[in-house]
């Protein structure tokens, strides 16, 4: 799995053999089966996590029981509860595996220090992460602004490999829309 990791890299960065014999040396590999949980709310979230193969969400639970997707993450992308992560404090959410998955986990500890020792890799972090903040700020604005209809159009061009992957109630959370909104807006779609 570390051979796909290292082709990530290599299209992102340029680092030395002996950045990736480093990161290797502190990379753990994670088999999920599907359904199986990576995070649990109130666990203390301890790794930053990259897909390899399969797809896992992030999920919150609200108190009427009802779930709600926050990310989706599939190969080559990264997945972690961020606040827990750099707080210290118990999760608000759930990881799971959507489909059977592997990860690679590099806990804090070993992030930091990779991130320390190889300015490159932290680079990259740093883009990814800002990347990341203006793809939720985009969300946020799109869920306040669009119709059922319009986010799942946006939904279907800024991930069109998830919308056959991810059942069709785990996408509705995501859109903030209910699974019969969700049916409805495909059928409407679909007689276009």
């Amino acid at each position: 799995m570390f051979d796909q990791f290292r082709k990530y890299l290599d299209d992102k960065t340029n680092l030395s053999e002996e950045d990736f014999q480093l990161i290797e040396s502190v990379s753990i590999t994670k088999k999920l089966r599907k359904h199986q949980f990576l995070l649990a709310e109130g666990e203390v979230c301890s790794f930053n996590a990259f897909v390899c193969e399969g797809l896992l969400r992030k999920y919150s639970v609200d108190d009427k029981g009802i779930d709600r997707t926050v990310y989706f993450a599939t190969e080559n992308w990264w997945i972690a509860d961020r606040k827990s992560l750099m707080e210290g404090t118990p999760s608000k959410y759930f990881i799971e595996a959507v489909e059977n998955s592997t990860a690679l986990l590099i806990s804090k500890a070993n992030f930091e220090m990779i991130c320390e020792r190889i300015a490159p890799f932290k680079d990259m972090v740093n883009l990814i992460l800002q990347r990341s903040l203006n793809a939720t700020h985009d969300r946020i604005n799109n869920t306040f602004q669009s119709t059922a209809e319009e986010k799942y159009k946006h939904f279907l061009r800024s991930f069109p490999n998830l919308a056959n992957r991810a059942p069709r109630h785990m996408v509705a959370s995501y859109l903030g829309i209910t699974p019969e909104t969700l049916s409805r807006v495909r059928k409407d779609i679909s007689t276009k």
